[in-house]
């Protein structure tokens, strides 16, 4: 993917699906950023590229991109890459060279776009009444983007809904279309802003890790099928191919991640929660999971364990000695699952003899070897003193597989792909026969959506998004989150035409709801959300009343209280989030106190 500088250097328009909110970039996993990814987007619009933003919250660009807001309807991003694909095919602005030498089916997708298929003419006259984008904004977009050096972004976000595969397929055939793919800045490109990584680095060298034995079990869900495989052990599903039976667990060991946060209908996942015979987590706080537990281990926080840090594509290495020891009877995860080891009688095979420390160090030793003269490390003992890090040496291009490689030679660098090029049309996905992800892009109506007859009854769409006070649900209970709350609730923005239908006033605690469940909120009234569209955050740590009867209210925010617990499509069973319909209106009960960050009574 194009990095920003060469973005700014090289480009002239970039479109972006799902928008670049830079509240996301704050972080990058594996590592500590170095926060540039709103420089290097002032660097670009400073170089006179212009700037697109598809997405129904106009914030989700920064103000200085000065970004044309097209505030498109949730989960049809694929119908107006569509409408804008068959302006470009019947007026001759694709690229035809590339489409012939680093692709694949280009011919069968265009039978489609011209209703050759179905009957339906994807033209812009038939975007523009799915999408709510204007019938002359469509061909002035695929103008824009055949004729200028054009880069094509989509946030990971679009394809958290239904048929979520089809707009980022979507995205890259567009962008193939258009004639920048593979050329210096321009192209295609994949969660920019999602973090600071994204665009900042092409990569880094390799770094040592612990060593893995293989696993013995072949079994496995998607992982966002985890209550379909509580609720029906023995179902089966379609998966990428393959028929999958869902295994009957009778223990969850949940450790690194938290699963009343990310998952959806959280009624129905308590529900789910209640069939295994035994649930341990390991926590180092009373959030959600660890009070639908049978067992937590306290868990050590990274302040209070030796490490040291390879940050995602961040070309550097941060020591991270401890600043405290545990709490109270809080372990590392390595002490834990030494203990664990020990008790099974395998404790030499997992620490081969070595404590934490010991293997931090190990570690760090086995990459500076396999780094050698290159990368210059200092050893250990001068890393573990310095607070700045040290560099690794930087990753240079074209490389093998890449986009500008396959442009210069599809046959020498080749994807990896089954035909090495981009495959337009899939013989293999169209061999596994689904109704709901064909050979190639497609429009699909989605369950949930501003045109579904269940609008009637509930006639937002709720988007939510990654919160700008913490990630995702770390450190709710911390300071600068609580700052965010409304009346202690999670905030949530809707169009200020909406809230005056509703009487809603800035401010106000509201009740979302639809048949999933309800909750409550506080109430932010903006114009940089479009009319139709409510915005609430995920990560408020779910504060149910009656947790598992579905409809009850949850007191705090959470919106995965509202969104349907169902697969992307049969492809990739991924989650469908931003798939949801709800209502808002005031909330006129009892306020109760809120107690997500009350720790259970225990019992001594």
């Amino acid at each position: 993917m194009p990095m920003w500088d060469e973005i700014a250097d090289n480009c002239e328009l970039v479109v972006a699906f799902g928008g670049l909110a830079l509240k996301n970039s704050q972080i990058n996993p594996g590592g500590l950023a170095r926060h540039q990814t709103r420089d290097l987007q002032r660097k670009c619009r400073e170089a006179g590229v212009r700037f697109v933003n598809v997405s129904p919250i106009r914030s989700d660009t920064a103000d200085f991109l000065d970004a044309e807001w097209l505030p498109v309807i949730p989960n049809t991003d694929t119908a107006l890459m569509l409408g804008i694909a068959h302006t470009m095919l019947v007026n001759d602005w694709h690229d035809e060279d590339f489409l012939t030498r680093c692709c694949e089916g280009f011919d069968r997708f265009a039978s489609y776009l011209t209703g050759d298929v179905d009957g339906v003419v994807k033209d812009a006259d038939w975007a523009a009444r799915i999408t709510g984008i204007s019938r002359d904004t469509i061909p002035d977009l695929a103008r824009r983007l055949s004729t200028q050096r054009s880069l094509i972004m989509v946030n990971y976000a679009i394809q958290r809904a239904d048929h979520g595969e089809q707009p980022i397929w979507m995205s890259v055939v567009l962008a193939a279309m258009a004639g920048s793919l593979g050329r210096p800045g321009c192209g295609w490109g994949a969660g920019y802003a999602t973090m600071d990584a994204t665009g900042v680095a092409p990569g880094r060298p390799s770094v040592a890790s612990m060593p893995r034995v293989a696993n013995p079990v072949a079994a496995f869900i998607p992982v966002a099928r985890i209550a379909d495989t509580l609720l029906e052990p023995g179902a089966t599903i379609d998966y990428d191919g393959q028929r999958l039976t869902l295994p009957d667990l009778r223990l969850i060991y949940w450790c690194g991640g938290n699963p009343f946060h990310h998952h959806q209908d959280l009624h129905r996942l308590s529900r789910a929660w209640q069939r295994p015979e035994t649930v341990v987590v390991h926590e180092a706080w009373w959030n959600t999971t660890a009070k639908f537990a049978d067992i937590v281990l306290p868990v050590a926080t990274s302040l209070e364990r030796d490490d040291f840090a390879a940050g995602f594509s961040d070309p550097h290495l941060v020591a991270m000695p401890k600043v405290r020891d545990p709490a109270g009877e809080a372990r590392t995860d390595h002490q834990i699952f030494a203990a664990l080891a020990a008790r099974l009688g395998y404790e030499y095979e997992f620490t081969q003899a070595r404590s934490e420390i010991e293997w931090v160090r190990h570690l760090y030793v086995q990459t500076r070897a396999n780094l050698g003269d290159e990368a210059a490390l200092p050893d250990f003992d001068d890393f573990w003193q310095r607070t700045s890090g040290v560099e690794l040496p930087a990753l240079s291009g074209p490389f093998p597989g890449s986009l500008e490689a396959l442009r210069s030679d599809p046959q020498r660098f080749p994807l990896t792909t089954p035909s090495g090029r981009i495959e337009i049309f899939s013989e293999e996905i169209d061999s596994f026969g689904y109704d709901d992800c064909t050979g190639h892009p497609t429009w699909f109506e989605p369950v949930e959506w501003l045109r579904a007859d269940l609008a009637v009854r509930f006639p937002l769409h709720l988007i939510s998004n990654q919160p700008a006070s913490r990630l995702h649900s770390q450190y709710d209970n911390g300071g600068h989150s609580l700052k965010s709350k409304i009346h202690g609730r999670e905030p949530v923005t809707m169009n200020p035409q909406d809230a005056a239908s509703r009487s809603i006033e800035n401010g106000m605690i509201v009740r979302v709801f639809n048949d999933r469940g309800s909750c409550q909120a506080g109430a932010i009234l903006s114009d940089a959300v479009m009319s139709g569209v409510i915005q609430l955050s995920t990560g408020a740590w779910w504060d149910p009343a009656q947790p598992g009867r579905s409809g009850t209210l949850d007191r705090h925010g959470n919106p995965n209280t509202l969104t349907g617990d169902r697969g992307c499509s049969r492809l990739s069973q991924g989650p469908s989030a931003h798939s949801a319909l709800v209502d808002v209106e005031v909330y006129d009960g009892p306020v109760e106190e809120v107690l997500a960050f009350t720790p259970p009574h225990l019992e001594h």
